[in-house]
């Protein structure tokens, strides 16, 4: 394990990302863990519902990287593809 000068001190909201997965779209399943930011390979829209229990819905959305705090990423609204979420 190389040394991590930064093991000692809090990670903040706008820190950065300590790990990632990737995420399948879903009605019913919460994701394993709640995401800072989802990168969506493959452009299109992105629905989430919000860790205040709200649902949202993007319009289309070039590939990039997007700073949305989920619990989860709707499978019905969802047409982005390649979705990977960031803790």
């Amino acid at each position: 394990m190389p040394n991590d000068r930064f093991a000692a001190h809090l990670m903040g909201v706008n820190g950065p990302a300590i790990g990632s997965f990737v995420v399948t779209p879903s009605d019913s399943a919460d994701l394993p863990e709640v995401v800072r930011a989802v990168t969506i390979g493959g452009g299109g829209s992105l629905a989430w519902r919000g860790r205040d229990g709200a649902d949202y819905v993007t319009a289309a959305l070039p590939a990039g990287t997007y700073p949305v705090s989920a619990v989860r990423i709707l499978a019905t609204g969802t047409t982005a593809t390649l979705i990977t979420g960031w803790v």
